[in-house]
């Protein structure tokens, strides 16, 4: 495989518990040299176009390893596995009791499993104050920038008055994740970039209608121009010297490496039911890919994770060459499950780092499925008519992936519901035509947004409209 950016370095080989060296982070194209923790959180992308990944991912202590193949069904023991993996994947750099409490005061709302059929799961990612579970990610991101801010562990170009700008661009439910964690955190402001009539309002009016010191910017164009248009922007020195930037994006390791916490999570819950009936089948949506990069990185850290489903729509891209296709960025296509309309996923760049390029280890490890949103609005029916449960969009998408997988090869199947349907209730009102029922009810996040005045302005798809903005 090859991608016109550059190789991706193959990933080290594990090393064997010890003492452990301080813990570094490089490039998965490799041509720049390793930062600390700090610099990879507040750079957001390495210098030479790749992304932050850990140098290395070792395997924890014997004593996390026990913790995290034990049975927790209840999901009592959120927070001791978010701290276990965290605190191994953030050693020496912080310690345990930091980490603690950045996991405590981030995940203060639950991560609950639904039975929604015999041996058919859904864990409920979306109890945070956004009604996503980019909740997750983006305020442990938040909280682990200030923790390094207070200690005076930020790179010396923020060690000064000037406020640090969070630039995020949002096919859906990142922008609104990202401003509500950073709202009103006098160190720093947020702009988030959204393209025009490709969220949907509730989406939308979730970070248009904060105001304050969150800025929302209405691009002319798809994602993937505010994508390249954020990058542009990162790689632009003479812009950072006089606004310093970070990305809350996937890309941003800070974000994703929580993401690798429910993974832990649903292992341990599903743990006795998978010893009676077999394999452990995920199915995770698909777009940028940081889930599915997290569930890679959970992996080495000894979470059990059997089989694992990339669900798309037709933005297709990873499904295609999982199949045997190249890998071929293009455009992406407007569809029902917006937060997933990725045509040149980010993230892809860490999954091939992570098995060293070697496409057949990859197709052997994560199997693609893609579906269109004719099938997406019959899912969201049938599931309802038969089942009593309602899924978003996404998880439409993730069910038909995860059913898919199962007619091939029985298992115990999860899938991760990772948005709040009543964020997506037109759809869902229009499939339930199919399939009367009640109305999706309206959670009090979502009509307080529907209530206030939003503030965002419009750009054009071009980065040199987005720096004068910055710079202005």
């Amino acid at each position: 495989m090859s991608r016109s950016a550059g190789r991706p370095t193959p990933a080290p080989p594990a090393r064997s518990r010890g003492a452990a060296p301080p813990r570094r982070f490089v490039s998965t194209r490799g041509r720049c040299p390793p930062v600390d923790l700090a610099g990879a959180v507040f750079s957001g992308t390495a210098p030479d176009g790749g992304l932050w990944v850990p140098q290395r991912i070792d395997a924890p202590s014997a004593a996390t390893l026990e913790l995290l193949g034990r049975p927790d069904p209840s999901g009592a023991e959120l927070h001791q596995t978010a701290t276990a993996m965290l605190a191994h994947l953030l050693a020496p750099e912080l310690d345990v009791d930091d980490v603690r409490s950045l996991v405590e005061t981030a995940l203060d709302f639950p991560i609950p499993l639904r039975e929604v059929a015999p041996d058919r799961f859904a864990l409920e990612l979306f109890w945070g104050p956004t009604l996503a579970f980019k909740d997750i990610g983006a305020r442990f991101m938040a909280r682990l920038m200030e923790h390094l801010l207070d200690r005076g562990g930020a790179p010396a170009s923020l060690r000064d008055d000037r406020p640090l700008t969070i630039l995020v661009a949002t096919s859906g439910d990142t922008g609104s994740a990202v401003a509500h964690a950073f709202s009103g955190l006098a160190r720093f402001e947020v702009v988030v970039l959204f393209p025009r009539g490709q969220v949907s309002e509730a989406q939308r009016r979730l970070f248009t209608t904060l105001g304050g010191n969150v800025t929302a910017l209405e691009v002319d164009g798809a994602f993937d121009d505010c994508q390249r248009m954020v990058k542009a922007a990162f790689a632009d020195e003479a812009l950072q010297r006089t606004r310093p930037l970070a990305s809350a994006n996937s890309i941003n390791l800070a974000r994703l490496l929580p993401q690798c916490v429910y993974h832990g999570h649903l292992r341990r819950l599903l743990a006795e039911r998978v010893s009676e009936r077999g394999e452990l089948v995920i199915s995770v949506p698909s777009g940028n890919f940081g889930n599915l990069t997290a569930a890679l990185v959970a992996r080495r850290l000894g979470v059990r994770l059997d089989r694992l489903v990339a669900s798309t729509n037709v933005n297709d891209v990873v499904p295609r060459y999982l199949s045997g296709g190249a890998f071929q960025p293009r455009p992406a296509v407007a569809t029902l499950s917006n937060a997933m309309d990725v045509g040149d996923p980010s993230n892809f760049e860490r999954i091939a780092w992570l098995f060293g390029e070697d496409d057949r280890a990859m197709r052997a490890a994560i199997e693609g499925r893609r579906f269109d949103d004719e099938e997406t609005l019959a899912a969201i029916a049938r599931v309802r008519r038969e089942h009593g449960y309602t899924l978003d969009p996404h998880g439409a998408v993730a069910w038909l992936g995860l059913e898919a997988s199962l007619r091939e090869r029985p298992g115990v199947g999860a899938l991760l519901e990772t948005a709040h349907p009543a964020k997506f209730a037109e759809t869902v009102e229009r499939a339930s035509d199919e399939a009367p029922g009640e109305a999706v009810e309206l959670p009090d996040a979502i009509l307080r947004a529907a209530q206030a005045t939003e503030h965002f302005e419009t750009l054009p798809a071009d980065a040199r409209a987005l720096r004068a903005r910055l710079l202005g």
